[in-house]
């Protein structure tokens, strides 16, 4: 279940909500119970950081180099 920010037009809080996409547009308020909501644009819950991915991460025995190998016989 994703986890969605809001904010209350009210009072200006900011919160939190484990909800579905197929409920309610926005829950209430949870400072002052207002169903005046609206939900904010927030980044998501996971980085991908590194140098990348690459061809050969999953790969096992002669799968593993099939862009660079030099040992294939393509013409000469």
């Amino acid at each position: 279940m994703p986890i969605f920010d809001f904010q209350c037009q009210s009072c200006g809080h900011e919160f939190e909500k484990l909800v579905l996409k197929s409920d309610s547009p926005a829950p209430a308020c949870v400072s002052c119970a207002s169903d005046d909501v609206t939900k904010l644009v927030s980044a998501p819950g996971f980085r991908l950081s590194g140098s990348g991915w690459y061809e050969t991460d999953f790969k096992t025995g002669k799968k593993k180099n099939l862009a660079g190998d030099s040992g294939s016989s393509s013409a000469s």
